[in-house]
């Protein structure tokens, strides 16, 4: 579960959206538009407005032992953050998967956000073209990858979810260095 930026040019120059998603096994999370910057009040709004909500729903379909992930970020590392989960893991029976320091991105959710691109991109061409005000951008931008993201089928969440050993053997080959994943 990590928030990432999608980027897209207009005549001006550079706009781009941040958003927020996650998944566990081949269920969807919420997806979230952010404007603006993430601190670690931000971002915990977000995980308390967002994520709790949706490890509750897995809860309800008895989906328990969760693992949240994420990278190392300063706001996901941020003393207020740590302290964050630190309660809430423990009230909401979850862990928070240790992250070390300059360690290869091996979270699924990048391979997502790829495919969430690319897809949108193949629905909507005009994307990278989209003219008109950074607002009107930003919220067209913003309807497409909801209607992207909930499109996503449990085929390619399975398909990620079974790559990973894979992913895990190229790592020890290159022992800790790139991949082509």
């Amino acid at each position: 579960m990590h928030p990432r930026i999608f980027e897209e040019s207009q005549k001006e120059g550079d706009l781009s959206q941040m958003i927020w998603g996650c998944f566990v096994g081949n269920k969807l999370g919420p997806i979230v538009s952010i404007d603006g910057s993430v601190n670690s009040d931000v971002y915990i709004t977000i995980l308390r407005n967002n994520l709790l909500p949706y490890l509750d729903a897995l809860a309800a379909d008895s989906i328990t032992d969760i693992t949240f992930q994420q990278d190392n970020s300063s706001v996901h590392t941020s003393k207020k953050t740590q302290a964050f989960f630190t309660t809430t893991a423990s009230e909401r029976k979850f862990a928070v998967m240790e992250w070390p320091p300059r360690s290869p991105d091996m979270n699924l959710i990048e391979n997502l956000w790829a495919h969430l691109k690319l897809e949108l991109h193949r629905r909507y061409p005009d994307t990278a073209t989209l003219r008109g005000s950074p607002q009107y951008i930003r919220q067209v931008l913003s309807e497409r990858l909801h209607e992207v993201w909930w499109s996503i089928g449990e085929e390619v969440l399975d398909r990620l979810i079974e790559s990973m050993p894979h992913r895990v053997q190229a790592l020890i080959d290159a022992r800790g260095w790139y991949t082509d994943y």
